[in-house]
Order: C-alpha cells, then structure tokens, then sequence
C-alpha cells in the first residue's frame, strides 16, 4: 500500500488513530478525502481493529472544513453534487461502520471538518476547540451532512440557529448541547480518546457490532420496530461464545476473556 501523504496511520492495542496532516488547516481537498476514504477501507478491512479515533495534526486544527480553493473551481451544478455526493459516501462509511469512531477534536473544527466529526459515533474535543458549520459566510450551505446530521444531534431549534448564523460555540457550548459527549484539557484529547476506545475495545467485538447496528438500524424506523432489531440481536448475541464467557465469568467473579467470537 502506498504511503500517505496527509492521513497519517498508526495500529496500536487494536485502536487504528488517523491523523489529518494537510497543514495549515487540515482541509478537506481530493487528495486528503481520496486517502481518508482509503483509510477508512482499512480499518474495516482489519479484523484486528477494534476502533479508531481521528484527529488533527498540529495545534491550529482538527479540520478547518472543505479546502475552498477547491470549491472556488467548481464549474456547475453538476460537478457541484458530484463533489459533494463524494464526501457524502466516505462520511457516511465512517457513520455506517460496526467499528467504533472516535472524533479526537483537538482545536478548529469547521464546515466540513464538523461534518467528518458529526460522522464519527462519539466526540471527544479538547477545551481551546470551536466548533461551527460557517458555510453560510461564504454563501453556500453545508454538503457533507451538516444539515442533516447537526439536528439529528442536538435539535432542529438549535441547529436552525448554527446554520443559519455561522457561529462558531467553544468547546464547552458543544457540550453543553450535546455535539461532543467530553471536553478534556487542551493536549489531552487524543490521549482521552484512546483511554475511551480502550475501554471499548476491551468488550466482545461481537456485542460492540450488535448495538451499533440496533442504534443506528432502530433510529431509521419506528420504535415497535427498533424493539424487534433489539430483540433479534440479542437472540444473535446469546448464541455468541462470549455471551457464554461473560455469564459464567460474572457467576465465577472473574474478569471476561473475551475471544470475539
């Protein structure tokens, strides 16, 4: 495979970390979505990944969004929603993945930067971060999800206001409102990250891929019908051996050695 040159990826203890290195804002052009996207196949393809956090290199940020030079060459409607339907298929492969996503929002997290974190499954962001979908400003609207992800996280009122104004809230606010599930201090947040994916990764890998898909298949339909997602997946999840394991380990007061299997 060849060598990245603006996702940087590292393996460790089953947690694969992306970094976005495209200095000085770490955007989003062809090159860097082509090499996430490749990225991305990756770490599905590894079984031996469990979960993987992405982050930003430097100290300005995560990912300042969309590299708007790119945007400035587009040419028509058309190559308008073939770019944006581009970014729309990698971030929905983050999204759509039974491996757990970790966002590790170390500082600017804008515009199509925000889109990638929203795709990720949890959030964690370092208390200098701010975070926005400022499209807006430039006269343009969120393409990679923002307008449908950002209410689906935290609410049609407040993202309604977001949106439409372009601000950008610190890190505090975006927890505060349910866009990041922490704020740890500023360096610490890749460390954050990886502590929470231990954790994760710590469990079965079978039991991990069956609440992720009960999650995210039960939220597309109603609720009797989400319970029946449930219900069949933990017929699934009892007939795995570390169903088995976990039971007899809480009845012996031992720890699980879970085989994923």
């Amino acid at each position: 495979m060849a060598e990245r040159q603006f996702i940087k990826m590292t393996v460790e203890d089953h947690i694969a970390v992306l970094t976005i290195d495209h200095p000085p804002a770490n955007a989003l052009d062809v090159a860097t979505l082509t090499e996430l996207n490749d990225a991305v196949d990756q770490v599905a393809a590894d079984d031996s990944i469990k979960a993987a956090i992405i982050t930003g290199a430097g100290q300005f940020a995560f990912c300042a969004g969309a590299d708007i030079n790119v945007i400035s060459t587009i040419k028509g409607p058309d190559d308008a929603r073939q770019m944006v339907l581009t970014g729309q298929a990698i971030l929905n492969k983050i999204e759509n993945m039974r491996k757990p996503f970790i966002a590790a929002i170390n500082a600017v997290c804008l515009g199509g930067g925000l889109e990638l974190a929203m795709a990720c499954h949890i959030r964690v962001a370092s208390d200098r971060a701010r975070l926005g979908n400022t499209e807006i400003n430039l006269g343009i609207i969120p393409g990679f999800g923002g307008t449908q992800r950002l209410p689906r996280i935290i609410g049609k009122g407040k993202a309604m206001e977001l949106l439409l104004t372009g601000d950008m809230i610190p890190a505090q606010e975006a927890y505060r409102v349910g866009l990041v599930n922490r704020v740890v201090p500023e360096g610490e947040v890749v460390k954050a990250a990886r502590d929470l994916a231990k954790r994760i990764v710590a469990k079965s890998k079978v039991a991990i891929e069956l609440i992720m898909e009960s999650v995210d298949e039960g939220l597309k339909t109603s609720l009797e019908k989400g319970l029946l997602i449930e219900a069949d997946n933990f017929a699934r999840v009892m007939a795995s051996e570390d169903a088995k394991e976990g039971v007899s380990a809480f009845l012996q007061k031992r720890q699980p050695r879970f085989q994923d299997k």
